[in-house]
């Protein structure tokens, strides 16, 4: 099985920045492909941005700009770098493979990480 662990988040002023990171344990070439996403409370779960196996990056438009997704595949680990917060992107944020499944069919999700931004 592979286990997603999540760390980074936390409480910023409005302007500020916060750095995501996501370890992947297990089944560390689901690694090529992976997203972030975000939920907030009351509100749909949405996506934030992925990387794919070329290395290639795509965005919300919320957030295009302002965040940067990237890797260090030596730390099978995934990074989200968020400047310029807004208290809107105040959310539970989510990594996620694109690539692995579970045996149930699922993707793989890391735990959360709560982000809260104040204006």
């Amino acid at each position: 099985q592979m286990q997603l662990v999540q760390s980074g988040g936390g409480s910023v002023q409005a302007g500020g920045s916060l750095r995501l990171s996501c370890v992947a344990f297990g089944y560390e070439y689901c690694m090529t492909d992976m997203s972030w996403y975000r939920q907030a409370p009351g509100k749909e779960r949405e996506f934030v941005s992925a990387i794919d196996s070329d290395g290639s990056a795509s965005y919300a438009d919320s957030v295009k700009g302002r965040f940067t997704i990237s890797q260090d595949n030596d730390k099978n680990t995934l990074y989200l770098q968020m400047n310029s917060l807004k208290p809107e992107d105040t959310s539970m944020y989510y990594c996620k493979t694109d690539l692995c499944r579970t045996p149930g069919g699922s993707f793989y999700w890391g735990q959360g990480t709560q982000v809260t931004v104040s204006s």
